[in-house]
């Protein structure tokens, strides 16, 4: 079998009699262009977008380049509908949801808007600038929400983005448009710090986990602020693992985004019955193997295959090392709980990051194949390994007998379920 590794493959062997499958995504072949899809979804927009009037000031949030939605396709066709309503060009901005994240140039704000660059404005949203943001009240656990001022002075406010799995959030998508797309760095921090339980010592909320919105105080705190955002409707699409848009769902917030939670579920997670021993996961080869904070995504996913004690081998060549220079002072902590405390005190998105893989270097043996150094994979609580061969006779080492393992060739594409 061959599994991607940065711009190359390399071969991977289990024996059949300890394969228990593989794990990949269902291949997705849409019947209707990314176009038909789109003008679709956006029919239970148009009771909405019949009430704008021309005199209005719209605001379209949409997602930065680190996460590709379509928005070249659908920015266009969501302007063209408020056009034949009426509404100006000036009447209209394009704000991008950057959150914590650094501004777009030019050229990717280009990418982003399509053949609306130049002809509608355009604007980065700042989380660390106090003039351009406004309060609209707070969460129930207290979080203050301030988000641009833009959105808060528009007459209608339009969320555009992308639906996939998000490790904590349980989605991307809908309401994180707001929370944190367009919040101050203070919202964005304490929403995500609510993937902690309450109490020192008490570590992660579980229901705070990839695929999951029931009872997960991310995502709630995370609708909490859209509610008060109060925006007119939402588009979202599904992008395949080869960056096609697959879905498209637009209208009410929750009920859009519910809908395209359920055709991720459907489509992207995979039933594996109950958990393995091991696990051979890849994330996909380059670029999502780019660097240790792309490739946590792929680990995450296979997390969710593995008994507890057992066995994950990880191909990640990580060729621009951890991606954040902060990324891996956090594994100056040796032990869980000092960790977990040091992140209360100090909480950061790489820290929480960071705190995910050493939990999960603690509860499984995490076997690392990568261009890493083998000192900072062995600081970060895992095994380096050269080679799959070397990475296989490590992990037959640990496993008992009659094992049975798993290989994830796209670990970042398809989630497993188990009972």
């Amino acid at each position: 079998m061959k599994l991607k590794y940065g711009s190359i493959s390399l071969d991977a062997d289990i024996p059949p009699e300890h394969l228990a499958g593989v794990i990949e995504p269902s291949p997705l072949k849409p019947e209707k262009s990314a176009e038909e899809l789109i003008a679709s979804a956006l029919l239970d927009c148009d009771a909405s977008i019949s009430t704008f009037s021309s005199e209005e000031k719209v605001v379209i949030v949409t997602s930065d380049i680190t996460r590709y939605t379509g928005s070249e396709i659908y920015l266009p066709m969501i302007v063209d509908r408020l056009s034949r309503q009426g509404i100006a060009d000036s009447g209209i901005e394009i704000l991008i949801a950057l959150g914590i994240h650094r501004r777009q140039t030019e050229e990717e704000h280009a990418k982003i808007l399509g053949a609306l660059y130049g002809r509608i404005k355009v604007s980065d949203h700042d989380c660390d600038d106090p003039s351009n943001l406004r309060s609209i009240g707070r969460t129930s656990n207290g979080i203050e929400v301030r988000i641009n001022r833009r959105a808060v002075e528009a007459d209608r406010l339009v969320l555009t983005g992308g639906i996939g799995f998000h490790y904590f959030a349980g989605f991307s998508g809908g309401r994180k448009s707001v929370l944190p797309g367009i919040a101050s760095r203070e919202a964005c921090m304490a929403s995500h710090f609510s993937v902690l339980n309450p109490l020192p010592g008490s570590g992660r909320n579980r229901l705070a986990a990839t695929g999951n919105l029931n009872g997960n105080p991310v995502h709630l705190a995370m609708v909490e602020a859209c509610e008060m955002a109060n925006p007119a409707f939402i588009l979202n699409t599904v992008v395949s693992p080869e960056k096609r848009i697959a879905a498209a769902f637009a209208g009410d917030w929750r009920k859009a985004h519910q809908e395209g939670c359920s055709f991720c579920r459907e489509n992207f997670a995979c039933n594996i019955g109950e958990k393995r021993d091991m696990i051979l996961v890849s994330c996909g080869g380059f670029p999502k193997d780019i660097n240790f904070i792309q490739a946590h995504k792929a680990m995450e996913y296979a997390s969710h295959a593995v008994k507890e004690g057992g066995v994950m081998i990880l191909l990640a060549e990580c060729r621009d090392g951890f991606g954040n220079a902060t990324f891996f002072d956090w594994f100056r902590h040796r032990e869980l709980d000092s960790f977990e405390d040091a992140l209360r005190r100090n909480y950061q998105i790489n820290g929480q990051t960071a705190y995910s893989a050493f939990d999960k270097a603690r509860r499984f043996r995490v076997i690392l194949v990568s261009g890493l150094d083998s000192s900072d994979v062995e600081r970060m609580g895992m095994i380096p390994a050269s080679s799959v061969d070397e990475a296989m006779r490590i992990a037959e080492r640990h496993l008992p007998s009659g094992w049975r393992g798993l290989v994830m060739p796209e670990g970042g594409s398809v989630l497993p379920l188990a009972k």
